[in-house]
């Protein structure tokens, strides 16, 4: 965990100590310590010292009675976690968002789960790398590029980084896996503030999972172990298993709105194929229903395979072959356009289309070329051929 480059007492903190010099029974420099460090601040001894003595701060009055009472009367003012409930206001907020996105997400009552999960996740996002870049001494506020000055809202305050520029700033921690993942939910974020959205959670759901552990993954690496979030929630209990009529339904293509499919396929083209693999971009999880034969694993909902075993292997090819892209063949996009109502679409007609548009030049991704004569298509070109042949 990198250390705190702003280990230092506020003004405020400054007159509290003050006033707490001049009480009776008097209290030693020791003693004013305990009451400003924390885990997430450390506070040298040498500081309290420093203002007795009258080197430091001596343009801050001592604050009043009334003042120290109330902050001896808040005091420890933290959370469960330890927390300061001021100093560290943002990871707080930024744990606590988390958790609503996860609680919200996880309400069996509940309808509107991905959009609400993806909007409160931004924001717990936001502000866990705004209280990294406060720990870094980084400044995250928008400045004007002319003067330098620090822009404001329309009521005054300072206007901080949006999550989009904290993913693209040099100081940002996140491996491109992650930032991925966030820029993909960011995308989705973009279109369900304008248009309903119907169902998405079972199609985005590997990508919501992974925002989940990377958040956490991430809120351990730059403040410690002890602030994660996974002990706060465990495994998600279901009243029944998938019975085989659900199985087919989550098999079968989603019904989704062009406007979101859209952007889903625009976003993921642009993609390295490693990303997409990479698990912190969407985790992926088979589930496969099983008996057990021995005593020690008949209570386990949750069972972990070694990579490197038989059933590791298996299991991997299955997430492997669902993590590649979608590809048809020449026939199988003119045989989708016939159904959809071209009844005239023939090959020859795809073959204008194609090289009309140049599509097999690898700078558009429309498709690959696994072997030498072997082109097959991805989504991208379906598309883009539905929006030719569509009534104009």
């Amino acid at each position: 965990m990198a250390r705190n480059p702003n280990n230092r007492l506020e003004r405020s903190e400054v007159a509290i100590i003050k006033a707490m010099m001049a009480v009776t029974p008097r209290k030693t420099d020791q003693d004013i310590l305990a009451y400003f460090t924390r885990p997430t601040r450390s506070i040298n001894h040498g500081r309290i010292k420093d203002i007795r003595d009258g080197k430091t701060h001596t343009g801050v009055p001592a604050a009043t009675d009334e003042e120290l009472a109330a902050f001896l009367e808040a005091w420890p003012n933290v959370d469960g976690s330890g927390l300061h409930l001021i100093g560290d206001e943002l990871l707080i907020k930024a744990r606590e968002a988390m958790l609503h996105a996860v609680q919200g997400f996880n309400n069996p009552r509940a309808f509107f789960k991905s959009e609400v999960f993806i909007v409160t996740a931004m924001i717990a996002w936001t502000y866990l790398l705004h209280a990294h870049f406060r720990r870094q001494g980084v400044d995250y506020r928008h400045r004007d590029r002319r003067t330098g000055d620090v822009l404001k809202t329309r009521h005054g305050a300072d206007k901080h980084w949006e999550l989009e520029h904290c993913l693209g700033d040099a100081a940002c921690p996140l491996d491109d896996a992650t930032k991925a993942n966030l820029k993909f939910l960011i995308e989705i974020r973009h279109e369900i503030e304008h248009q309903m959205t119907r169902r998405i959670d079972d199609v985005i759901s590997a990508k919501l999972q992974a925002c989940c552990l990377n958040f956490n993954a991430a809120l351990k690496a730059m403040f410690g172990a002890e602030y994660g979030l996974d002990r706060e929630l465990g495994v998600a209990l279901q009243f029944s298993g998938v019975a085989k009529a659900q199985r087919d339904l989550l098999l079968k293509d989603t019904d989704l709105p062009a406007h979101l499919v859209a952007a889903h396929l625009a976003y993921e083209e642009a993609l390295a194929d490693e990303v997409i693999k990479d698990p912190k971009y969407a985790y992926r999880v088979a589930y496969v229903e099983r008996s057990v034969n021995s005593k020690g694993k008949a209570d386990l909902v949750v069972e972990f395979i070694r990579p490197e075993s038989a059933e590791g292997q298996e299991i991997a090819s299955v997430l492997l072959k669902e993590s590649e892209r979608k590809k048809y063949k020449p026939k199988d996009i003119v045989e989708l356009m016939q159904r959809e109502g071209h009844r005239n679409f023939k090959l020859y007609d795809h073959q204008l289309l194609w090289q009309a548009a140049d599509a097999k030049n690898p700078a558009h991704k429309f498709g690959v070329e696994l072997r030498p004569g072997d082109w097959w298509w991805y989504d991208k070109w379906l598309d883009h051929v539905r929006a030719r042949l569509a009534p104009q």
